[in-house]
């Protein structure tokens, strides 16, 4: 319970953020911060996630911690395509946990992790979310044009391109040879000039419905973990329209990192892997069989 709340209260306190305009991808300074100051003896390691595994990561990152109180990690939770936009900067970063197998595939072609270590972890689903009481007719993606309003990721963000995918194979997007790159004034002006509030991650995708700026959203099923009273769910979305939503992690080539900073990074590594971490997983509604 006491997790539980702590999640709740760090959401709140990012969304409080987010209507101030600290967007977390504008400032390279607020997106990955310098980090905190740590004992002599510890040794910390830069794990680059998903936003959409903010709240499970932080959880798993405690447990480890009362293993291991020598290892001090610095998690860092923005939208994969940000993550991997800042690695190629140069940023240091020692894992990398992405919410898609595109940016993996990316990270892969430019040498920077790890060879062996890419590994596919949980899976999750997108669900059509709205708040209560929003009297929206909207039923699920196939009648998204009933909508006054809608909370979409941009297309470089995983969870927007998995509902492009979704609404093309709808029928209610054209086919193109890449999703990601129909913006949202050509999804609005598909759906009948639908008002679409862009977002640059999944978790203000939530915060947008939560706040009811937007009538529905997209978002992923584990994003809905402690939120049963702030939403309802619409629909889960096939796994036939968006394929499978899996989360690959691997290690990051970090050659500024010395022999401690390595054996701890695979330290984290391999517990993110463990069944222990599989149990955690599928209790904030990840899904541990497909991966």
């Amino acid at each position: 319970m006491k997790q539980h709340l702590r999640n709740k209260w760090g959401f709140l306190l990012f969304t409080v953020l987010l209507a101030a305009g600290l967007s977390a991808c504008t400032n390279k300074e607020e997106t990955v911060q310098n980090p905190a100051p740590h004992k002599q003896d510890e040794v910390q390691i830069q794990v680059f996630l998903a936003a959409s595994l903010r709240s499970v990561m932080e959880d798993l990152a405690d447990r480890f911690k009362d293993k291991h109180p020598d290892i001090e990690l610095s998690l860092h939770a923005d939208s994969s395509g940000t993550l991997l936009a800042q690695i190629k900067e140069g940023y240091t970063c020692d894992i990398f946990f992405s919410a898609a197998q595109k940016q993996m595939d990316q990270l892969e072609e430019e040498g920077l992790l790890i060879e062996g270590t890419r590994k596919n972890v949980v899976g999750n689903q997108v669900v059509v979310l709205t708040y209560p009481e929003s009297g929206t007719k909207v039923t699920g993606l196939s009648n998204l044009t009933d909508a006054k309003s809608i909370a979409l990721a941009g297309g470089s963000v995983p969870a927007g391109c998995y509902t492009r995918e979704a609404l093309i194979k709808l029928g209610l997007l054209e086919p193109v040879d890449d999703a990601a790159a129909i913006t949202t004034r050509e999804i609005s002006a598909a759906l009948g000039g639908i008002e679409i509030s862009e977002q640059d991650n999944v978790s203000k995708e939530l915060a947008a419905v939560v706040q009811g700026a937007c009538e529905v959203g997209t978002a992923y099923y584990s994003d809905t973990y402690g939120w049963d009273d702030e939403i309802e769910i619409l629909e889960k979305v096939s796994y036939d329209l968006t394929g499978p939503v899996s989360y690959p992690i691997c290690l990051v080539q970090n050659k500024e990192a010395d022999n401690m900073q390595t054996k701890a990074a695979q330290e984290f590594y391999h517990y993110i892997l463990s069944d222990e971490a599989q149990e955690v997983f599928r209790s904030y509604y990840f899904d541990t069989e497909i991966r």
